[in-house]
């Protein structure tokens, strides 16, 4: 089934069994060694280090690195999935990602400064024999249907709880 077919059963699906669009993601993380984590993710392990300038050993990105690369991939794979659903033409999708982040949040160093970043800007770069108009249409598609960015530009409830330390126990 090509992908603009699967996109329109999935909706009808969806569309009818709300139940059935309901998904779950779930990862694990440890810190193994000064700020060097391994995380779990379904089949996959993930490095998540800083850079020595942080005091890291550069084995992996950064957790504010992993942010963009959710954002930039998540923008391609929506791209692609709408363009095959809108019949546009895509032959190439790539985005750059520039973000700023004010270190005294995250070191409590500033009076009201946020810890996260304070901007995040891109470009997306499309290779298509579609006009600007059929690709302006297809980006307002991804903006309103791409989850990641979704997550970064509305408030999600974020809920997170310390263990009893007799579980902490177990685990090491």
């Amino acid at each position: 089934m090509a992908r603009k077919d699967d996109i329109l059963a999935k909706r009808a699906d969806f569309t009818a069994n709300p139940e059935h669009a309901r998904a779950q993601f779930s990862v694990e993380s440890q810190l193994i060694e000064g700020l060097r984590c391994n995380t779990k993710v379904r089949q996959f392990n993930v490095t998540v280090d800083e850079p020595p300038t942080a005091g890291g050993t550069d084995a992996g990105p950064n957790p504010v690195e992993l942010v963009l690369v959710a954002l930039a991939s998540c923008q391609e794979i929506t791209y692609r999935l709408y363009a095959e659903h809108l019949g546009i033409s895509l032959d190439f999708i790539s985005i750059k990602l520039d973000a700023n982040l004010d270190l005294r949040g995250l070191y409590g160093a500033g009076k009201n400064v946020r810890p996260g970043f304070q901007n995040v800007r891109g470009t997306i770069h499309l290779q298509s024999s579609a006009s600007q108009v059929e690709l302006t249409r297809l980006k307002q598609h991804v903006d309103a249907h791409c989850p990641v960015l979704n997550i970064l530009t509305s408030a999600v409830p974020v809920s997170l709880e310390l263990a009893p330390a007799a579980l902490l126990a177990q685990v090491v």
